[in-house]
C-alpha cells in the first residue's frame, strides 16, 4: 500500500511535495524521520572547537552570572557579604583553639607566625574545598536554566568557580591585614601569589567540571564530599607544618610517604602562598629545615594542567546528557 503524499499549501495556490523518509520495517526510524524533515538535536554536542568559541562567546554571561549569584547568596542574612570573610575566618580560630593551643601543633614555627601561617592555609584551602562542592551541584541545581536554554553547559561549574574567586579576592584583603599585622613585611616574592592562584583557579576549573558530570548523574556524592573533603584538609598540611612534620617524626625514616604528601595538590598551593607571603616561614624552611621547595612549582603547574584538560575533556564527553530524565 503507497503511503499518501503529504501536501502543504502555498501562497500561490499550489501544492509542493514533501518526501517521506525512508522506511525501516514499515516504520521510520527516529533518526531518519527527523532528517527526513531537516531536523537537528537541539543539545547534540558540538566538536571540541566549536564547544571552546562557544564558551568563550559566553565569557560575560559566566561573570554576570557568578556575580549575580555571589551577590544573592547571602542577601537573607544580617551581616550579608560579611558572612564570606567570617566563614574562614571562623574555621580558622576553631582550628587555632584546638590545634595551636590544645595540641601545640604550631611548635617548632618562629614565634608569631602560627597564626598568618594557619590562615593562609585556611583561606587558600577554602578556595579549593568550596569549589568542588559547588561545582558538585552546578549542574543538578540549575536543571531548569539548562533544559530552557540551549548553552555550554560547561558554563556552569566555570561560573561557580568563578564564584569561589570573587570570594577569595575579598578574603585576600583579611589575609593580607593579618600577615602584615603580625610583622610579615611586604615583599616582592608577595608577587608569586599571583601565579599560585592562577595555577590553583585552573586546577579548581578542572576538578569542578569533573565533579559536576558526577554529581550531574549521581547525588550521592554530596553526602560523600564533606567526609573527603575533610579528610583531605588533614593530610593537606593546613593546620601544621608538613616539612617540619616529616623532619621530627617516623615519616623521616620512610621518605616516600614524604613525597606522596608533598605532591598533594592542595598542599602544593598552600604552600607555596605561604612561602611567598611568610617570610619568616619562608627563612624556617629553607635555613632551618634545608628543604628545597623548586619542586613544588612543578608540582603546581602539572596539576593545574592536567586536572584541566582531564575534567574539560570528562565534562565535554557527556554535554548532551545533562538535563535529560
Amino acid at each position: 500500500m503507497s503511503h499518501p503524499e503529504r501536501l502543504g499549501a502555498s501562497g500561490g495556490g499550489s501544492a509542493h511535495a514533501i518526501a517521506e523518509p525512508p522506511l525501516v520495517n514499515g516504520h521510520p526510524s527516529l533518526a531518519e524521520f527527523a532528517a527526513g524533515f531537516g531536523l537537528k538535536q537541539s543539545a547534540a554536542r558540538p566538536p571540541m572547537g566549536s564547544y571552546i568559541r562557544q564558551l568563550w562567546q559566553r565569557r560575560h554571561f559566566i561573570w554576570a552570572f557568578a556575580s549575580a549569584k555571589n551577590i544573592a547568596m547571602y542577601t537573607e542574612s544580617r551581616l550579608g557579604q560579611v558572612w564570606q570573610v567570617l566563614t574562614p575566618l571562623l574555621n580558622a580560630a576553631v582550628y587555632y583553639l584546638i590545634f595551636g593551643l590544645l595540641l601545640n601543633t604550631s611548635r617548632g614555627l618562629p614565634h608569631n607566625t602560627f597564626i598568618p601561617f594557619l590562615v593562609t592555609g585556611v583561606f587558600l584551602f577554602t578556595f579549593t574545598q568550596r569549589s568542588v562542592n559547588s561545582g558538585a551541584k552546578s549542574v543538578g541545581d540549575n536543571l531548569s536554566l539548562i533544559r530552557a536554554l540551549h548553552f555550554p553547559r560547561a558554563s556552569l561549574p566555570l561560573a561557580y568557580t568563578i564564584i569561589e574567586l570573587q570570594q577569595l579576592l575579598i578574603s585576600m584583603v583579611v589575609l593580607f591585614a593579618i600577615v602584615l599585622g603580625f610583622g610579615e613585611p611586604l615583599t616582592l616574592s608577595w608577587l608569586l601569589l599571583i601565579p599560585v592562584l592562577i595555577m590553583q583557579l585552573t586546577f579548581n576549573v578542572g576538578i569542578s567540571l569533573a565533579l559536576a558530570r558526577i554529581g550531574a548523574f549521581n547525588r550521592d556524592i554530596q553526602q560523600l564530599l564533606p567526609f573527603i573533603l575533610r579528610t583531605w584538609l588533614y593530610f593537606s598540611g593546613i593546620i601544621y607544618s608538613l616539612s617540619g612534620l616529616m623532619k621530627s617524626s617516623k615519616i623521616h625514616d620512610h621518605p616516600w610517604i614524604g613525597h606522596i604528601l608533598e605532591a598533594n595538590p592542595a598542599y602544593v598551593f598552600v604552600e607555596l602562598s605561604r612561602l611567598a607571603l611568610l617570610g619568616s616561614y619562608r627563612d624556617y624552611v629553607h635555613q632551618t629545615l634545608n628543604e628545597p621547595t623548586m619542586h613544588l612549582w612543578y608540582y603546581g603547574i602539572g596539576w593545574s594542567i592536567v586536572m584541566f584538560l582531564v575534567g574539560f575533556w570528562f565534562f565535554f564527553r557527556a554535554e548532551e546528557r545533562y538535563g535529560r530524565g
